[in-house]
């Protein structure tokens, strides 16, 4: 059965080139799912099949990636050009692969979790819904990202994988789509502000014929950002953030232009390193951290250390700091699942609303009095 509708998928994949150009007369709405932040994908809309480009799933990425969804029936109408497109999807999409914990928080709030049935590295996974369907033996085990169980895979036979990559190279994945597999790339990491990750649920809202609901479920993730930073705004004295940590004699501490400086700007706190330029981390010597931030207010994500006794013991001169010696230090390491994966890595790129709630909270704790952090906590 499956031979069979690969054998259809290739007739109008191999057929005429000027096939394209003629049903892009029939687009509805270029843009139809009002991409307002990111960068890194558009969608339009074709009455009979929708074309999502992915235009950089990596950084310095020297090609956009570009897909055909479409329903059994048109696919089997329709005519498209092998070498115009570097996938067709055919939905609806019963069975889905994704590769990286930032995936699942939209399939939940999608409500299409059901359709995961296999997972690299599902330790790391801390959703309680998705924990729960792991210990059921409803998602599969595949080993690791760059080094996928692709017999595994096949067996699972998805309708779709979803992949990231560093650079393109990933040799699983080739395998996969050399199969028949369709594999799509999903860039949400390379965005350079906390809204324009976080709407990258419009990419899943596609795959699954949801855009209303992944449109709406942004517009709320949205609003509570900006109305929590503008709370911030009216703040006047702001405590001073030092952040980081050592590692083999060598600070490492988020750029002045990062998404994790961002979260800092806009909750209104002076971070001592905001005016630098770069996207990335800076890599610093001790004494010029120390010279700058000894006396800071709060020290936030102290790398991976996970209490006070092992900040110092990772390095003694860390407990040189006046936020160590307030315990003024917070970090998201301690807030993990059943299995120890670290919620803050699965959950914080598309809620960006709460990292920033939280960062608030921690710095300016009379503005959220009766608000709980969900990521950050005080070492102990």
């Amino acid at each position: 059965m499956r031979l069979a509708f690969l054998y259809l998928v290739l007739i109008f994949f191999t057929s005429c080139k000027n096939e394209v150009s003629n049903q892009s007369e029939e687009v509805i709405d270029k843009n139809f799912a009002h991409i307002k932040y990111a960068k890194g994908f558009s969608i339009k809309d074709y009455k009979t099949y929708k074309f999502l480009e992915i235009k950089n799933p990596w950084p310095k990425a020297e090609k956009s990636y570009r897909y055909v969804l479409i329903d059994k029936e048109n696919a089997i109408k329709s005519t498209f050009s092998k070498n115009e497109f570097d996938g067709i999807i055919i939905k609806p999409i019963k069975k889905i692969v994704v590769t990286s914990t930032t995936h699942i928080p939209a399939l939940e709030l999608l409500n299409t979790e059901e359709t995961l049935v296999g997972f690299p590295g599902t330790d790391y996974v801390s959703s309680k819904k998705t924990r729960h369907r792991i210990e059921n033996d409803l998602i599969r085990e595949l080993g690791k990202n760059d080094g996928i169980n692709t017999e595994v895979l096949l067996e699972l036979n998805p309708n779709l994988v979803v992949g990231f990559g560093i650079d393109g190279n990933n040799r699983s994945l080739e395998i996969i789509k050399k199969s028949g597999i369709p594999v799509i790339f999903n860039g949400d990491w390379v965005e350079s502000s906390p809204l324009a990750k976080a709407e990258w649920i419009k990419f899943f809202g596609v795959l699954f014929n949801k855009e209303k609901e992944a449109d709406s479920i942004f517009n709320t993730i949205e609003k509570n950002y900006l109305e929590a930073k503008q709370l911030a705004q009216n703040i006047k004295n702001k405590p001073t953030v030092l952040s980081g940590a050592m590692h083999n004699d060598v600070w490492y501490l988020p750029n002045g232009s990062s998404t994790e400086a961002q979260f800092l700007k806009d909750a209104n706190v002076s971070y001592l390193w905001q005016d630098s330029k770069g996207i990335g981390s800076l890599q610093l010597n001790f004494e010029s951290v120390f010279v700058k931030a000894k006396d800071a207010d709060i020290w936030l994500s102290p790398s991976n250390y996970n209490s006070l006794e092992s900040l110092k013991n990772g390095n003694s001169q860390h407990a040189m700091f006046k936020a160590f010696q307030n315990k003024n230090v917070y970090s998201f390491n301690n807030t993990n699942g059943e299995s120890g994966g670290v919620l803050y890595y699965e959950l914080g790129m598309t809620r960006p609303d709460l990292v920033l709630q939280d960062i608030i909270k921690v710095c300016h704790p009379e503005l959220l009095k009766n608000y709980s952090t969900h990521f950050f906590k005080p070492l102990k």
